[in-house]
């Protein structure tokens, strides 16, 4: 996180310590306030779209939540959704006799409009959701394309977005999607325990709700009445963890004055560059795949697990992540491997730190030939 972030937090935590949690946030409605204002301006949006939750999958719960869904009715997504996504997608089939379909890959790799579109065609679907950015894997896929394949259908889209916020600009309105996920932290440089959802007009209007809305979406107007808030707020829990708000609020504006596009070109360069050196050693397969590949590399060394290489590198002060084939089956069962190493560069690193990296797998590659 930048300082600033964490500064936020500690302030506005000296402040409840000071003066109680209640008289805290109350002090702070207008900062509060404006982290709305300024999501929305990542997103490019209104802040009545805006919806702040507890993190991605939180926000990707409280959209799905919001259908009804019937026996026979049709979930379609993408085979490189996350994980969690998919362990809902199952559970919704095993409680609801919903049908869960997987749209085809195109052949570089990434969700197939076309076969989104051919899917829409012949089957009752009642929502299309897609992961932006898998998690275990620098594939970008194409979501913009199937938001207008589920423009033409009118049928409901949900993007989870949490991989790509801060390193892809976004534009709500060219999505063409009802909803989507967001957490603070990856990209956005934010707190852990926080993220945000935004919600579309259509879907506002359409009168979508999640099924335990809150006192915070809701207002209980009659003994057996309740009225749902206008805005995107009815997707909100009453009780906030409102240091975080602030802190979330700081990582929007440090990513709006840096620009997002400006961290995508850099982040997207190094990682670029990476995968141009990492190919080089003996031993090491690149996993990533698609015709855009972002800021995640994963890699793999023949004879090493993906966490005992991030505990090797983190001997020389390298910060990595394993990615399991449980995150990913169907990717991983298509790849043939069971974990990766995930190197994730963002636009503070340098093509120096990349040679270190490089250097350090070289070392733990030959350790076991």
């Amino acid at each position: 996180m930048p300082v600033a972030v964490m500064r936020a937090m500690v302030a506005h935590l000296n402040l409840e310590t000071q003066i109680g949690g209640y008289e805290a946030a109350d002090l702070q409605v207008k900062k509060i306030e404006r982290s709305y204002s300024d999501i929305a301006t990542l997103l490019a949006t209104s802040a009545r779209n805006v919806a702040i939750v507890a993190n991605a999958t939180a926000g990707f719960i409280q959209a799905i939540s919001s259908f009804d869904f019937a026996p026979g009715e049709v979930i379609i997504t993408s085979r490189s959704d996350y994980t969690s996504n998919q362990i809902q997608y199952l559970a919704l089939r095993e409680r609801r006799g919903v049908s869960i379909i997987h749209a085809a890959d195109l052949p570089a790799g990434g969700i197939d409009p076309d076969s989104v579109r051919d899917l829409l065609k012949r089957h009752a679907c009642r929502l299309v959701a897609v992961s932006w950015v898998p998690s275990n894997s620098g594939l970008v896929q194409d979501v913009e394309a199937v938001g207008r394949v589920c423009n033409d259908f009118d049928v409901p889209y949900l993007i989870d977005a949490c991989q790509a916020v801060g390193q892809i600009p976004i534009d709500v309105q060219k999505l063409n999607c009802d909803y989507l996920s967001v957490t603070a932290r990856k990209f956005l440089r934010g707190p852990r325990g926080i993220g945000f959802l935004f919600a579309s007009d259509r879907a506002l209007a359409r009168g979508d709700y999640p099924l335990f809305v809150d006192m915070r979406g809701a207002r209980w107007v009659k003994a057996g009445e309740f009225e749902i808030d206008p805005t995107a707020r009815r997707f909100e829990d009453w009780e906030f963890p409102y240091a975080l708000v602030l802190g979330l609020g700081e990582a929007v504006r440090y990513a709006l004055e840096v620009g997002v596009s400006v961290a995508q070109t850099s982040a997207w360069d190094l990682a670029a560059y990476a995968r141009s050196q990492l190919r080089t050693i003996p031993g090491l397969r690149l996993f990533d795949r698609g015709r855009k590949q972002c800021a995640i590399v994963t890699a793999a060394l023949t004879g090493w697990t993906g966490g005992e290489i991030v505990a090797e590198l983190a001997k020389s002060g390298i910060n990595t992540s394993a990615s399991l084939r449980e995150f990913g089956i169907l990717d991983f069962d298509a790849k043939g491997v069971d974990s990766v190493v995930r190197i994730s560069p963002h636009y503070y690193n340098t093509r120096e730190e990349i040679d270190q990296l490089a250097a350090a797998m070289t070392d733990i590659s030959a350790k076991r030939r």
